[in-house]
Formats: structure tokens, sequence, C-alpha cells
């Protein structure tokens, strides 16, 4: 549920109303910003950020030197998926050969990777990342072939804790463990706070590697109901927890992977209120929280969080540098647990991304870039839907995500896409099916697209093509 207090959301709101209701139909153009200013007395901030949300809504489009439009994505429509409905019990169906053969060719140029969850070199500010390699060497002591202190580099936890104020957070650098990456955070997370036997709870669809990480160590995944667009249901983790048997809960609350839900504040809140009351931790993953597509960062859990039961995860690894495995945990009150665990298991983080990446978030220029990826991203997102519905079988249930990189697909129940994927590599196309984000029998009629590649023509017929074989 928006949160219509601020000025913007309402006149958003109003513009959104206009549209459905038929007073704007496609291809209208929308007054210009200083019209509006001029006509209600609002800031152009306030009228900047309304048609950007709206444009987020993928009601309305800008076109260079000419203004906003009408979209012809608001009038689409569009089935989303069916919400999940595991069974309430610790299955463990193995899908590792799937994974394998998924991931296995991840760097084949020759293969369009529609199935990778990171964002394509095109979209990254290499450049200015290589100059701050440079800059890095010059400045750390002995070039940066030193440990770091254990906790981490002290000028990337200093930025991190003042970015956190975009998501409505108080951190300080001491609230904050550097990591090699998102994974290797929640691994730390799950390795003190759990032990083999214990029982975790996970989203259904849930990323394949959380799964088979949690599997590695000895753990039982209970997967729980689940919307594809609203998140976890809140009864099914309610009735979980108050069995008592539930070791630790671990969600991605912001455009989830693979199925690109939002938790809604109120559910978040929520969620942070039974943890505490039921004395469960939850790991919080909010790797994309940063890829919005509206005009304002989202809330997570961690932002509601007064007892410090969350232990929130996250990286630079979807925004900025895969390669350069720069993540980090704010753990809370088991500060001290976690920080004793990657002693034994990492001991220090890589010193020179660590200080490049800190230095990136110093300066503005990752606002800026973030602002760019995100609308480009926004874009890709609308394209893929529009190509998806033109192409697919007529009955395709597509995602409409808010921000990250996932499109979530419903097919007919008599396809598998895991033979379905065979078919498309033999056209140089991978995607990600379904049934690798279980251990249960469901999905497999699912498949998850990935948006993070530039949009190009090429690429509109990979999807036509992925089109074209499903009527087969």
């Amino acid at each position: 549920m928006r949160n219509s207090n601020y000025l913007y959301l309402q006149f958003a709101d109003r513009i959104e109303k206009q549209i459905k209701s038929g007073v704007l139909n496609v291809g209208d153009k929308l007054p210009s910003i200083r019209e509006v200013c001029a006509e209600t007395g609002y800031s152009m901030s306030t009228v900047s950020k309304a048609y950007y949300e709206v444009e987020s809504r993928s009601l309305i489009e800008s076109r260079p030197q000419s203004g906003y439009y009408v979209s012809n994505t608001s009038a689409r429509i569009i089935t989303e998926p069916s919400p999940s409905s595991p069974v309430l019990k610790c299955l463990n169906i193995d899908r590792e050969d799937l994974i394998d053969q998924v991931y296995g060719n991840m760097m084949d140029n020759n293969i369009t990777m529609l199935s990778l969850g990171f964002p394509s070199n095109e979209l990254l500010p290499i450049a200015k990342l290589n100059k701050g390699i440079i800059q890095a060497t010059r400045q750390l002591p002995n070039s940066g072939t030193s440990y770091e202190q254990v906790q981490g580099n002290l000028n990337l936890r200093k930025e991190i804790a003042r970015w956190s104020f975009t998501w409505g957070g108080s951190l300080t650098e001491h609230d904050i463990i550097t990591t090699p990456g998102c994974t290797s955070a929640i691994s730390h997370c799950l390795m003190t706070l759990t032990k083999p036997g214990d029982t975790i709870i996970t989203e259904s669809p849930a990323y394949f590697g959380i799964l088979q990480l949690a599997k590695s160590l000895g753990l039982y995944i209970m997967e729980l109901p689940t919307n594809m667009t609203t998140g976890i249901e809140l009864e099914a983790l309610k009735k979980a927890l108050a069995t008592k048997k539930i070791k630790l809960c671990l969600l991605m609350s912001n455009f989830s992977n693979p199925s690109g839900s939002m938790m809604p504040v109120e559910h978040k809140i929520e969620v942070v209120k039974l943890m505490e009351f039921y004395n469960v931790p939850l790991i919080e993953d909010d790797i994309h929280g940063d890829l919005y597509f509206g005009s304002s960062r989202p809330t997570n859990c961690k932002t509601y969080d007064e007892s410090g039961i969350v232990l929130c995860c996250s990286s630079v690894s979807k925004t900025l540098a895969p390669g350069y495995r720069v993540g980090w945990v704010s753990p809370g009150k088991f500060k001290k647990e976690i920080l004793r665990n990657k002693i034994y298991h990492t001991l220090s983080s890589p010193t020179i991304t660590h200080e490049v990446v800190g230095d990136f978030l110093k300066n503005g220029r990752y606002e800026n870039h973030l602002r760019k990826i995100r609308q480009i991203l926004n874009h890709n997102c609308n394209n893929y839907i529009n190509t998806v519905l033109e192409s697919f079988p007529a009955g395709t249930k597509v995602s409409q995500p808010q921000g990250g990189f996932f499109l979530w697909i419903e097919l007919d129940k008599n396809v598998d896409t895991a033979a379905f994927y065979h078919l498309a590599m033999k056209h140089n196309i991978s995607i990600a099916p379904g049934r690798i984000f279980s251990f249960q029998d469901q999905f497999s009629n699912c498949m998850r697209l990935s948006f993070g590649l530039p949009w190009t023509n090429e690429l509109r017929e990979s999807i036509k093509t992925l089109g074209r074989l499903l009527h087969y």
C-alpha cells in the first residue's frame, strides 16, 4: 500500500486515475512540468517525482526532447502468476544437476543469458571504477596488499552507514561487518545462528543459491506460501512460528529473487513484530533494494527493527561491480557472534575493491549511477513484458515487479521449463527453469527471465524466439 501522505504521491494517484478512467488515453501528451507548476503551484521537484512515480507504474513514458506521454503499456491486461502453495514439510528434491547445466556456461558470449541475475557490463561505470582502483592502490597502506581489520574497511563501513538513511536506517560504522559479497554475509549468519538439523523458513520460490547453501549446512528448509506481488503469506508465517520449531527466517523483502515481489510496509512491520514475539532471528537479503523503479527507495524490515533481531545483508554485486565481491551485514544484537564466525571462515575482506566502493559511495557517483541504471532496468522490464505478452502463448502469466532484475513467468501446466531450457539452448538462449527455485515438486511450468541486459533488437528477437518455441 502506497503512503499517500506525500503530495507527489497524491498527484501521481490522480494521474493514474485519469488514465485508468479514460480521461487520458494512449498517446496523449501530459502537460510539461513547468505548465503543471504554474497551474497547481506545486514545486518542480514535486511534479518531477510524481511523473517519475507514474512512469514506474508503467502508465506513462518520457520521450527525449518531447515530454511525457501515456504509454501503450497502460492499456495492457496482465494476469499475474499464481501464489505458491508448497507442502508445509521440509522436502529436498535434488536440483543440483539442473543448476549446473544452467550456470555451467554463464561466461559464453555466444549465448543470450536471460538466466543470469546481475547487470550487463554495458550498464556499469567501468571506466570510473578503473580510476578508483589506481587511486586506492596509491592511498592504501602497502598499496592494498595488507589484510583489512576484521570488521572491514572503515571508509566503506562509514559510507554504508550513511547510505542507510535512504531506507530509514540510522546505522553507524560500528553496526556493519563487511564480507566478500551478500551470499558470504548470509552464510556467516546461517553458520552462526544454526546447527545441522535446524529448520529455517524461506519464501517459495526462493533463490536457489540460498536453498543450496542451507542444504550444505545440514539445515531443513520449510518453504512457505508466497504471493508473487506482496511476498510471503503472513498467516502461514504465523502458523509456522507458532510451532516453536523454527530456528530462523530468511526473506527478501524487496524485489525478491526470483518472483520480484515486494512486501508492503505493513507486512514488513508485522514480520518484525512476529520475529520479536517468537525470538526468531530474521536474515534479510536486501540486495535489490536500491533498484526500485518508483520515486523513493522502499524501506526494509531492518527499518522497523528496534531489538536487533534482524540481520540485514546486502551488496553492490547487483548494482555496481559483481566481481568486486563487496558485501556487508548489519547484524543487530548478533554482532559479536558474526564477527567471531568471520574470523574463523574469512578473516579479512578484499582490501582494494572495498576501498574503491567506499570512495565511490562517498562522492555521489553511486547515487548518479543508480539513477541511470534504475531507469534502464525499468524500461527493460516494460519492454520484456510487452514482448512476452505479444509472442508467448495466450494464458501466459507475467509478474509486474516494481524493481530488481527479474520477471517470473507462469506457463500452461503442460509446459516443462526444464525440458524447454534445453530446447532454448539449441537457439543459444538460456533461461532459468522454475523448479530450481524450490526443493519441492512445484514451478515446473515457470521460468525466470533477467532483464539486466541492454535492450536491443537482437534481444527482442530472442524473446520472440522463446515465444515461437512455446507455440510448438
